[in-house]
């Protein structure tokens, strides 16, 4: 059973986040949409998880190791859902009460410490509350969250597979 070989499920936890990523930048560079500063945090937690899981399928880990390498993969994925239910949460608020829109990312990065920088993109603007793309009726933000969700439960499928 693949979920029995944990080097296997690391791999294609990997694979799922370079097809993720390779859609974001699709969506950027040929659908013409920018993203936010939170949908860039969401894509470091999916490159982070990606690595991580990467990482853990080149290693192999056995016995503590695949959950040592489980709880990385989903401390990582957290963060991602995490930032992804935030920015979901802000696209609902009534116009009237979303934030104003703040300076960039990049000037932030510049000109702020990255303590302060984080605080600001997590509480969100108003270019994070824009819905600019939809599929079956919900955001990029949502679907990003369900992805986190998957690689989650799925991470610890191959856990629980390696118990019986």
């Amino acid at each position: 059973m693949l979920l029995s070989r944990p080097r296997t499920g690391f791999f294609l936890i990997a694979l799922g986040c370079a097809a993720a990523m390779g859609f974001a930048l699709y969506a950027q560079y040929q659908m013409g949409l920018e993203p936010c500063p939170m949908c860039i945090m969401q894509r470091v937690a999916v490159i982070v998880v990606g690595l991580l899981a990467l990482i853990a399928a080149l290693v192999n880990p056995k016995d503590w190791g695949i959950k040592f390498s489980a709880l990385l993969v989903t401390l990582a994925a957290l963060t991602g859902g995490g930032v992804a239910a935030r920015q979901v949460w802000l696209q609902h608020l009534p116009a009237d009460q979303v934030p104003a829109c703040g300076p960039g990312l990049d000037y932030m990065l510049e000109t702020m410490p990255m303590a302060d920088v984080l605080a600001k993109v997590f509480h969100g603007s108003g270019e994070c509350a824009r819905v600019d793309w939809t599929f079956l009726g919900q955001s990029m933000p949502f679907w990003s969250g369900v992805f986190f969700i998957g690689v989650i439960v799925f991470t610890w499928g191959l856990v629980a597979s390696r118990r019986r």
